[in-house]
């Protein structure tokens, strides 16, 4: 029987191949069903020639500034106009965060191609023991790509501040402990910044939607312009 390492990794070998369907079908079909929005701040009310529209003003993640792996000072602002795949670790965590880890750079490897587009955020919720040449070091051993990859660490306050308060990380998994935000779950941001979705980061099945939702955000319009698709 396939281990689930195997699987995962022909899943993975057939993104290509699926990036090129999606982009047939977007040229070719009239509708696509984007992966949907899930957090607002407001919905505003606006009234014209007698009519009353709403608008859903949605929950973007503010700026933040962290240090990366190399110790540099890097900011989300710094990241405008890409893709981001997130989630929250720590180095010595033994079971989970490897395979974490380990999945996140076969999506990394999947999207090389499109490098310009999708970035990697790696937060440390141990960031007392997570000094920048621990964090470096955790990198090299799996061999990430750092020029699209930050594993970042900081203050925990705000750390903890940006998984719970901006990601949402304890509305998506619902057992995690508030206290200490270890979750297997990735989250997609979009290129405003919005979260998109989030994803079993230990599941073949979630990985593989993740991996097609990323190929659908890079295909989305911007909102001012002529729209094709629905759902979102």
């Amino acid at each position: 029987m396939m281990s689930k390492k195997s699987l995962l990794a022909v899943i993975l070998a057939g993104l290509l191949p699926l990036t090129c369907y999606f982009l047939l079908k977007y040229f070719t079909a009239e509708a696509v069903v984007m992966p949907k929005r899930y957090f607002y701040d407001t919905v505003q009310n606006n009234t014209s020639y007698g009519k009353t529209t709403s608008d859903t003003v949605w929950h973007k993640v503010r700026d933040f500034t962290l240090t990366n792996q190399f110790g540099r000072q890097v900011s989300l602002s710094d990241l405008e106009g890409k893709i981001i795949v997130a989630d929250f670790f720590f180095t010595s965590c033994p079971i989970v965060c490897p395979t974490l880890t380990r999945n996140m750079k076969r999506l990394q490897d999947a999207f090389s191609k499109t490098d310009t587009i999708v970035r990697f955020l790696s937060f440390s919720v141990d960031p007392q023991r997570d000094s920048a040449e621990r964090l470096k070091k955790y990198a090299d051993k799996y061999g990430i790509n750092h020029d699209t990859w930050w594993m970042l660490t900081g203050d925990k306050d705000e750390i903890y501040d940006i998984a719970k308060k901006e990601f949402k990380a304890n509305v998506a998994d619902t057992k995690v402990d508030t206290n200490f935000i270890h979750t297997e779950y990735f989250f997609i941001l979009d290129k405003d910044r919005v979260v998109r979705g989030w994803y079993n980061g230990m599941d073949s099945i979630h990985l593989n939607k993740l991996a097609s939702d990323v190929v659908l955000l890079m295909l989305e319009k911007d909102k001012k312009k002529k729209r094709r698709f629905f759902g979102s």
